[in-house]
């Protein structure tokens, strides 16, 4: 029986991550600045504290400014949104990113709305979302962007290849469908209401799971030698050693590895691509403001 790949994207970030560095320095020679990014976090969410602290490691390691602003999950929208505008107007700040979710108090729409579209580098603003969808040059979600990254690594030219994405949310599903699209591959959107969506999935040769729930692509979904993008992060029991929780995709990976070419591990298949593309963003977005072209092979 003929096992399929895992893609490493751990060590595709990582090379990701150095060719940054490098476009941050001709950037800071011809600028006589670093690209800053902005990172607000509010309330005391432990997952989220943990990605921040994360994101600003990864920030200052490929030569950024990273300012850091943190607020009690008491803060109002007023002042929230307040700012995010001395942000946009802070000249030292290229991108922005409000790490969700928000306490319920605060309208998340509202937030990403507020943003500078050219300091967007999570690429939720409407106005990069339609760009995206029109096919002009926008900042585009990072985990999106991480994903056609690492399918064109694997894969080459996409042109002509069938491509499901299963899930159809504005952070994942939709963009990805776009980025596809713009790859010249012939996309259906699916997710957990679709007719039938085992036969959806068996005619893709490329097959995208961002729906959010445990395993629920099983392996005998998967058409011979296609390639699967897992972008599903779920936390379950640990059947082996009660008390205990495992991550898992939203792929039965063990399975599908009999039916695939390749498939992105969970963890560290996706997950390590988002960072690596925010930084990106990053670094495109100061390139823009500052009237460069877009850094080469980025």
């Amino acid at each position: 029986m003929t096992i399929g790949k895992l893609i490493d994207g751990k060590a595709f970030a990582a090379g990701l991550r150095d060719k940054i560095a490098m476009g941050v320095t001709g950037f800071v020679e011809r600028a006589g600045r670093k690209p800053g990014l902005a990172v607000v976090l509010v309330g005391e969410d432990p997952a989220s504290s943990v990605y921040v602290r994360s994101k600003g490691k990864m920030t200052v390691a490929v030569g950024m400014e990273s300012f850091e602003f943190k607020r009690p999950d008491s803060i109002g929208e007023d002042d929230l949104l307040d700012l995010i505008d001395e942000l946009n107007h802070d000249e030292r700040v290229d991108g922005i990113l409000v790490q969700l979710p928000l306490p319920k108090h605060i309208d998340e729409a509202a937030v990403i709305a507020a943003i500078d579209p050219s300091k967007d580098v999570d690429g939720f603003h409407v106005v990069n979302a339609g760009r995206l969808a029109t096919g002009q040059e926008a900042l585009v979600p990072c985990t999106p962007m991480g994903c056609i990254m690492l399918l064109k690594d694997e894969l080459g030219d996409l042109s002509g290849m069938e491509a499901v994405v299963v899930g159809r949310s504005n952070i994942v599903g939709k963009p990805m469908a776009q980025l596809l699209l713009a790859e010249n591959a012939t996309v259906t959107i699916a997710h957990s209401r679709t007719h039938d969506l085992a036969s959806v999935v068996h005619r893709a040769d490329i097959v995208v799971a961002a729906v959010g729930r445990a395993e629920m692509v099983k392996g005998e979904w998967i058409k011979p030698g296609a390639t699967v993008i897992d972008v599903g992060i779920n936390r379950v029991a640990d059947v082996e050693d009660e008390g205990k929780s495992r991550i898992v995709g939203d792929v039965a990976t063990a399975e599908a590895l009999a039916h695939v070419r390749a498939i992105t591990p969970v963890p560290g298949g996706v997950g390590p691509m988002t960072i690596a593309v925010l930084l990106r963003n990053t670094l495109v977005a100061a390139h823009a403001r500052a009237g460069f072209a877009k850094p080469e092979g980025l």
